[in-house]
């Protein structure tokens, strides 16, 4: 569980809606047609974007904001050594016996194993990549969609409400809830944009940016033992992946 994410979006909401509250009433704020507009109307305009089951995975993507498990760079790194270690002394085939949790560095030493030529583990794994960071930038463009949606919708509904109420100016009782429609779509328009969409989707890119990080370093790391290259050299060279102050570590133990 991301414990960002969740706060971060349980804080603004809870926030907005204190403000709110601290004036009275806060059924004031809610408006059946601002929502129809504004959600369902936003829905629908990004679904045109889209076919419909990348529309409908947008839920499980959304998810990955939230819940997200990704394995630090220094243990793919400790785990990669262990590994180099391992097949300069007994060979490729002794990788068969490592016990590897990341599905993408069992792919690579699977194809070490089976003695694929360099060039062509390099190419199958950049595919890889390739297409994982295409699936990544399909979700982000959807939730970044509605973050450009859902603010139009609002003005939309804003235009409703004026042209409801204008139109009935000899009728005091239709002014109201005429202007709460167009007020509130708005509202309703910014907190879908700026305190839902557009927030997953910059943590979308986040985990984008992280998980391309991962498997660079693993495809890095399999290649760099393909050729035979000694520990202390690739542990080397991977480090480059860690911040400053996390390459001062020795991952083969000590500082």
């Amino acid at each position: 569980m991301d414990l960002a994410t969740l706060i971060g979006l349980i804080g603004a909401f809870a926030f907005v809606i204190m403000a709110m509250a601290s004036g009275g009433d806060i059924g004031i704020f809610m408006s059946v047609p601002s929502l129809l507009i504004v959600v369902i109307g936003s829905l629908f305009v990004v679904m045109m974007k889209y076919n419909l089951k990348q529309f409908l995975g947008a839920a499980k993507i959304a998810a990955k904001a939230f819940i997200f498990k990704l394995d630090k760079p220094e243990a793919l790194i400790e785990q990669s050594i262990v590994m180099a270690d391992a097949a300069r002394k007994g060979g490729f085939l002794a990788l068969e016996e490592a016990e590897i949790s990341n599905s993408f560095m069992q792919k690579a030493v699977d194809m070490l194993v089976d003695g694929h030529d360099g060039e062509v583990v390099r190419d199958a794994l950049e595919k890889d990549i390739a297409l994982t960071e295409q699936r990544h930038r399909l979700g982000i463009g959807i939730f970044k969609s509605i973050g450009d949606v859902a603010p139009a919708m609002g003005m939309i509904g804003t235009l409703i409400g004026l042209v409801g109420m204008l139109s009935n100016m000899e009728d005091p009782k239709s002014i109201g809830p005429a202007m709460a429609l167009a007020l509130l779509t708005t509202l309703y328009g910014a907190v879908v944009a700026n305190m839902l969409a557009l927030p997953i989707a910059d943590k979308l890119s986040l985990r984008m940016d992280e998980e391309m990080l991962n498997r660079n370093l693993i495809m890095d790391a399999v290649l760099a033992i393909q050729d035979g290259q000694n520990p202390r050299v690739i542990e080397g060279f991977l480090k480059n992946y860690l911040s400053e102050k996390s390459r001062t570590i020795d991952t083969l133990g000590g500082e």
